[in-house]
């Protein structure tokens, strides 16, 4: 099998040989930092070797679980924020049909929804409502069961599923995914005996996807987690190289750094497959949450081409110059597509007549990079031969990798997130919750001034 490929030649003009050679130690003992686990944050490197430590029993486990759900559900509902949702559902949408929700669904084949990840009330209406003469599950995703986005829908997911299909049934197809020991959604599952998956101590939820947090839902949608973690186990081999031109996480960490030494800000992430806009997502939180701290970090940003091009193509091109792109790029799509010829030709196509749609594609990538370079975004490219299962472990392998070493090399602590917990502090108080009294008195004078 091959493996995704890491180019960054387009960059080279923007910064020197010479500096990035220097990373090599640097990154290498970045590397054994995250190994000894002696690096800020090291309670949480659970990540590291998941995905070669993944025994078969468990994923039979899991799949033996998905196909409870499947067999029983015509929806399941994925309750969970950030991490909790965010890839499973980068893999699931990467992995399906783009139009299969209009379509009518086959037996054993589960519509996925997501909860939890917004306090929407119109959204939660909507959902509610779409449920009412559904058969549907729900996967819990919550280490404490007392995130608010997520306790909230699942309260009112948990008491809809008890009333329409009966305490027996909410019990087969209510599944908890949370702490081993402590925390209100291990509390429920117990009590209510709910089939349940650990969520591990030491992997933070950015990084939990290769976990039952991202492997159940993924598994329920039919897609291959055998092939999903095979990926990310040889991906993990890959990116155990010392040497720093031969390991492409490395290579990524130290290019993106010094870019960043050399005033380049923000990192755009880009994608010519719209059915990995939810991958995009999935890695936004990754480097946001782990970078983004002590006044420090890249501004992880995205956009999905050719679509953005008509949007944020000139600021791009020729907006303030503090932003490099680093471009996804699937080698190969799995269907093929011609553009037919026209007699009338009034669109002016017929240069094109003949062409797979995805030559096109292509061509609107390299022209893109072309130009973008030449207005001064230096460009990192990362080829994917494929878009499956595969591919997918270990594109998510690479970037878990490549974010532990960065957030060394920018001296932060890349697995720990105090500023999450700040609004929080503000929503409960002005929402009057006990214990929050004096944060609440002091809210309400700011508010009067």
């Amino acid at each position: 099998m091959e493996n995704i490929k890491l180019n960054i030649e387009k960059t080279l003009d923007f910064i020197s040989k010479e500096n990035l050679a220097s990373y090599e130690s640097k990154v290498r003992a970045c590397m054994e930092t995250l190994e000894k686990g002696t690096g800020l944050g090291n309670d949480f490197l659970g990540w590291l070797h998941l995905p070669s430590s993944i025994s078969k029993e468990h994923l039979a486990d899991l799949k033996a679980t998905a196909q409870v759900l499947r067999e029983n559900c015509e929806v399941v509902v994925v309750a969970g924020i950030g991490g909790s949702y965010l890839g499973a559902r980068a893999v699931i949408e990467a992995m399906s049909d783009s139009f299969a929700w209009l379509k009518e669904k086959k037996e054993g084949n589960p519509t996925i929804v997501f909860a939890g990840h917004n306090i929407g009330e119109d959204y939660l209406y909507e959902l509610t409502s779409f449920l009412k003469d559904k058969k549907f599950g729900i996967i819990n995703i919550s280490k404490s069961g007392t995130t608010t986005e997520t306790a909230l829908a699942f309260r009112l997911l948990k008491k809809q599923c008890e009333d329409q299909r009966g305490k027996e049934m909410a019990r087969k197809v209510i599944v908890a995914v949370t702490d081993a020991k402590k925390g209100a959604a291990r509390v429920t599952a117990d009590k209510e005996g709910y089939k349940s998956f650990i969520i591990p101590d030491n992997v933070g939820g950015r990084f939990s996807v290769l976990t039952p947090v991202g492997l159940l839902p993924i598994a329920v949608a039919g897609i291959d987690i055998d092939q999903l973690v095979s990926g990310a186990a040889d991906m993990e081999k890959v990116c155990a190289n010392e040497n720093l031109m031969e390991n492409p996480a490395a290579l990524y960490a130290a290019t993106r750094n010094e870019l960043y030494k050399n005033g380049k800000k923000i990192e755009i992430l880009v994608n010519y497959q719209p059915k990995l806009h939810y991958f995009m997502e999935w890695w936004k939180q990754l480097y946001g949450e782990s970078e983004g701290k002590d006044n420090k970090g890249i501004y992880p940003s995205s956009v999905d081409f050719s679509t953005d091009l008509h949007s944020m193509g000139q600021w791009i091109q020729e907006g303030e110059r503090t932003i490099f792109e680093t471009v996804v790029s699937v080698a190969t799509p799995n269907h093929e597509l011609h553009v037919p010829s026209d007699e009338e030709n009034l669109d002016g196509l017929n240069f094109l007549a003949g062409k797979r749609v995805d030559e096109v594609n292509k061509m609107a990538e390299l022209g893109t990079q072309l130009a973008h370079v030449d207005g001064g975004v230096p460009n990192l490219h990362v080829s994917v031969p494929k878009l499956n299962e595969y591919y997918l472990g270990q594109l998510i392998y690479f970037f878990e990798k490549a974010c532990g070493i960065s957030g060394y090399l920018l001296e932060v602590n890349p697995f720990n997130q105090p500023g999450v917990e700040a609004y929080k502090k503000n929503m409960f108080a002005l929402l009057n919750k006990p214990g929050y009294e004096e944060a609440s008195k002091a809210i309400q004078a700011r508010l009067k001034k």
